[in-house]
């Protein structure tokens, strides 16, 4: 499975009011320019580098779920999202910017030298939608290809892709078979207690040069 394409997933934190975010449609037209260089800000701000970012825009204020993905040209450079909102959209990106930047397991904390030369990716969650399956053949029917993002649960077992992972398994059994997988099941693995759950984001990611 292609490690660029593997979100971590932090959830909403325990004991606390979840709000589900308004749908990325209601964004502004904007958005994208202000949560962008919000974003970087945060990151910039851990490693002592000056970055302006305008924060006074009222939408920034609502509840609101996202994920940060960092890319070192092709490759990831660190992925940390929220699929529940449980504080404001302007939190949620601060937060989620540094902890991909300095949290994610698999990498080592992002250094000074390499903050000019990473993208940063926002991808700002819909509520989740229960997806009601009967067996696994109607799972892969219902998942719609490069729009559905797909959380899977059972049990203490659960994994989550981003409708971008679909660049990479653009057939629905292959992309519920790794997302399995990345839950830490056989990929074959189907069981009657299996949850699943989806979102659509709206995303915007700088460019590289």
């Amino acid at each position: 499975m292609p490690d660029e394409f593997v979100p971590i997933v932090v959830p909403a934190a325990s004991g606390r009011v979840v709000l589900e975010p308004a749908a990325p449609a209601q964004l502004p037209q904007e958005a994208g320019s202000v949560l962008l260089p919000l974003a970087r800000a945060a990151i910039a701000a851990e490693l002592g580098i000056e970055h302006a970012a305008r924060e006074d825009h009222l939408w920034l204020k609502h509840p609101g779920a996202c994920f940060i993905t960092l890319m070192a040209g092709v490759q990831l450079r660190g992925c940390i999202g929220t699929l529940r909102a449980h504080r404001t959209l302007v939190e949620d990106v601060r937060a989620n910017a540094v902890a991909a930047a300095f949290r994610d397991p698999r990498f080592k904390p992002l250094a000074a030298s390499e903050f000019t030369g990473i993208a940063v990716e926002i991808s700002v969650l819909s509520a989740l939608e229960p997806m009601t399956v009967a067996d696994e053949q109607d799972a892969i029917r219902q998942l719609r290809p490069g729009v559905d993002g797909v959380v899977f649960q059972y049990g203490h077992h659960n994994g989550t892709f981003l409708p971008q992972v679909w660049e990479s398994f653009a057939d629905p059994a292959e992309f519920l078979a790794h997302l399995r997988y990345k839950a830490g099941l056989p990929p074959d693995f189907w069981d009657s207690e299996v949850t699943l759950s989806r979102y659509v984001v709206t995303k915007w990611r700088e460019e590289q040069g």
